[in-house]
């Protein structure tokens, strides 16, 4: 059973939502917030497996939450909830570590399909969406970085460089660990330093990284 907080100003968003999600047995609702604090409150009390949140929310908004939540307590997946005019959160919540984005408009089977993915571990991007935050990438102070993908990369191990690209296909830990036969420590260990000499942030930066230079 996968443990879900939903998280939105609208409570018509949070209904229509929450009959998406009871199509599935597999996804179980154990609370709902308007907001990023009410939100940090009910944390307090129960932790989910996955929180889907709105972006764009009144006090506290979906990319501060985010980078809250990902500081006390890693092993939540937060999706966001987005819409297109919204580049500069979108990238700001990718810095905070969001492991995933998906559109506000999309069909239950999507955001089931969602939930799943970030629960297991992969990295969650809509297409049309990374490709805003690749462009948004690559028109803000992130432009000198940008400059020097291509160098930057060949500071990678050539099996640091099979993991970062393993890690920008969406497999998990021990996908990975299966491929190259490695265990899920060793992966971890990879991938860390691997964050650490790209100077990124998270398994989706990564990930967007890896995308924006082929």
């Amino acid at each position: 059973m996968i443990n879900v907080i939903l998280t939105d100003d609208q409570e018509i968003v949070r209904e229509g939502l929450k009959m998406m999600l009871s199509l599935d047995e597999e996804i179980r609702i154990i609370g709902e917030a308007s907001n990023g604090r009410e939100l940090l409150l009910l944390l307090e009390k129960q932790l989910p497996d996955v929180i889907l949140m709105d972006i764009r929310m009144p006090g506290l908004d979906g990319v501060e939450t985010t980078e809250i939540i990902k500081r006390e307590h890693p092993e939540i997946r937060v999706i966001i909830l987005t819409t297109f005019n919204e580049d500069e959160y979108i990238f700001r919540g990718l810095k905070n570590g969001a492991d995933g984005y998906i559109l506000k408009d999309s069909g239950s089977d999507d955001i089931i399909k969602a939930i799943k993915t970030a629960y297991s571990g992969n990295i969650l991007l809509n297409p049309e969406v990374a490709a805003k935050v690749v462009k948004a990438l690559n028109t803000t102070d992130y432009n000198s970085k940008s400059d020097n993908e291509a160098t930057n990369l060949t500071l990678l191990t050539p099996r640091e460089l099979e993991v970062a690209r393993l890690v920008a296909e969406g497999k998990n830990n021990r996908e990975i660990g299966n491929s190259l036969f490695l265990t899920e420590g060793t992966v971890k260990n990879y991938v860390t330093r691997i964050l650490e000499k790209l100077e990124l942030n998270s398994r989706t930066e990564l990930a967007l990284y890896i995308h924006d230079t082929h």
